[in-house]
């Protein structure tokens, strides 16, 4: 009867979140929003000192394994939820999870600020992160080779530009994974034949390359995305195990808001309402 009784408390500790404590919430994932959802959690604990928001990035990936794991209260994502991170959701908490659009991006290619090439192809873009195009002649710079950045294969940034810019095919095995976009735009910036690639909002002390269209260049701004013009716009997402509530729908809320939405413009980002 005891091994019975200890067995049904160790399935009710595993079922249960490890994260969620009274006054504190976690946030873990994606690395493109950290710097917006830092600035949310700043003003909300403005308002409610109450509760503490702990804020980490790691990656979507990461964060969407904590949620899985119960080790966050929210998973930050900058790509949609894969459909086995859905499945193993379903199979510990009996979920498929809650997915809320809280902010709106466009990728963003980057090269140094000496770098005379403005605006490449979408196929430009993928000859050069497959390896085919391997120096900058071949698009309209310099005789120079070309130093690629990438992110870590947790980032859902790196899933979204594999997905929509590489065709599911993999990156060139020369390409340098750094683990962040604040290491990509700050490798770009020392590395003259260097691009890189990630959110809009890190697009400082660099140049953010415009995406060559049958209709034109065209600039990853607020009115390119809202217009659906920009080719490589994305939603960036939270992620919850179940429909929220208490503190973190409180949280969710002022992120939602107008003063919410306000601070997606100021960080960099695009409001989604």
């Amino acid at each position: 009867m005891k091994t019975f009784f200890k067995s049904l408390v160790a399935a009710c500790l595993l079922a249960m979140p490890l994260a969620a404590q009274a006054g504190t919430l976690t946030v873990k994932g994606s690395d493109t929003m950290v710097i917006l959802v830092q600035r949310w959690a700043e003003d909300y604990m403005k308002k409610t000192p109450a509760t503490k928001v702990q804020v980490t990035g790691g990656g979507s990936g990461t964060g969407l394994a904590a949620l899985q794991n119960g080790t966050t209260d929210i998973a930050m994502s900058s790509r949609e939820m894969k459909d086995a991170e859905s499945e193993k959701l379903r199979t510990r908490y009996n979920t498929s999870g809650v997915e809320i659009a809280v902010a709106k991006d466009g990728v963003t290619f980057y090269v140094n600020e000496g770098n005379p090439v403005n605006a490449l192809t979408m196929e430009q873009l993928k000859g050069i992160y497959l390896g085919d195009i391997t120096n900058w002649k071949e698009v309209g710079g310099p005789d120079a080779p070309i130093v690629v950045y990438s992110r870590e294969n947790s980032s859902g940034t790196y899933v979204f530009v594999k997905d929509n810019v590489l065709g599911g095919e993999d990156y060139t095995s020369s390409a340098q994974t750094l683990p962040g976009t604040a290491a990509v735009v700050n490798a770009v910036a020392k590395e003259k034949n260097g691009i890189g690639y990630g959110g809009a909002a890190y697009a400082k002390g660099i140049k953010e390359l415009k995406i060559k269209t049958s209709g034109g260049e065209v600039a990853p701004t607020a009115e390119n995305i809202k217009a659906g013009k920009y080719p490589l716009s994305r939603d960036l997402f939270f992620y919850l195990r179940n429909k929220p509530s208490g503190e973190v729908k409180a949280f969710i809320d002022f992120a939602l808001s107008a003063e919410g939405q306000a601070i997606v413009t100021k960080v960099g980002y695009f409001p989604v309402k």
